[in-house]
């Protein structure tokens, strides 16, 4: 539960802080404190609606720091894993686990946006969280990607039905024209693993729960919150790149 005295002792200083230059608490005596605090905290009684407004503005501010110091570690893709336009204006980063169904679901909303956006560069974070099966199929996308056939492999995963599991997997690979000895080989590659764990290890560092999230510009958009959702974000940071 938040506290809400010492909202209101934050609130009452910040409005006398608006008053004037200086420090508050060098302006406010004991007993003035106290009655402004008692204002406060009666109109945040009356108008509670305030503290989640408070505290998305928060929260808002604090993703966007945390962005913006990750922002080369999340928008540089894996050679071959990305879409769209290659110097697009606005990157849209998804990070997925092929197991999951919402991510499945989320997929073709993310298709339509690299359709009607001439401008939309798109990268795709293997994130595999579910099972040992996503896992390996994570590891055969980068190996697709390293054959250039990254697309290829991950739209037909997520449109072909079916569990994910090594038969389906394989079957992928075939179907997408992968080299099946390099797949198999790289199913097992330090270099890919390592590729696997950083992207476990940054979503861990932005506080990911969960696939898909969609991060774009200064937003984290988490589940398959469908196109219009997404369009609106990217036009959101379209424009604050434009101010």
């Amino acid at each position: 539960m938040i506290n809400g005295l010492r909202i209101s002792t934050a609130l009452a200083l910040v409005l006398v802080a608006s008053c004037g230059a200086g420090d508050p608490a060098e302006r406010i005596d004991t007993k003035d404190r106290a009655a402004i605090e008692a204002i406060v905290r009666d109109y945040i009684l009356k108008h509670p609606e305030i503290i989640p407004e408070a505290i998305n503005g928060m929260q808002a501010r604090d993703v966007s720091k945390l962005l913006s110091s990750n922002r080369s570690e999340i928008e540089t893709a894996f050679p071959g894993a990305v879409a769209g336009n290659p110097k697009g204006d606005v990157t849209l980063v998804e990070f997925f686990d092929y197991a999951c169904p919402y991510c499945r679901a989320g997929h073709a909303d993310v298709r339509k946006l690299i359709a009607d956006d001439p401008k939309l560069r798109v990268v795709y974070r293997d994130f595999p969280v579910l099972s040992e099966a996503s896992g390996e199929a994570a590891m055969a996308a980068l190996s697709a990607a390293s054959q250039g056939k990254y697309l290829a492999f991950h739209d037909r995963m997520f449109e072909t039905p079916g569990k994910v599991d090594r038969e389906r997997t394989i079957a992928v690979v075939r179907a997408s024209g992968l080299n099946e000895v390099r797949t198999a080989k790289d199913l097992t590659s330090p270099a890919l693993k390592a590729e696997i764990a950083k992207n476990l290890d940054l979503g861990r560092a932005l506080g990911l729960t969960g696939t898909p999230t969609y991060i774009v510009g200064d937003r984290i958009l988490s589940g398959a919150v469908g196109y219009a959702k997404l369009a609106e974000a990217i036009a959101a940071a379209r424009a604050a790149k434009a101010a």
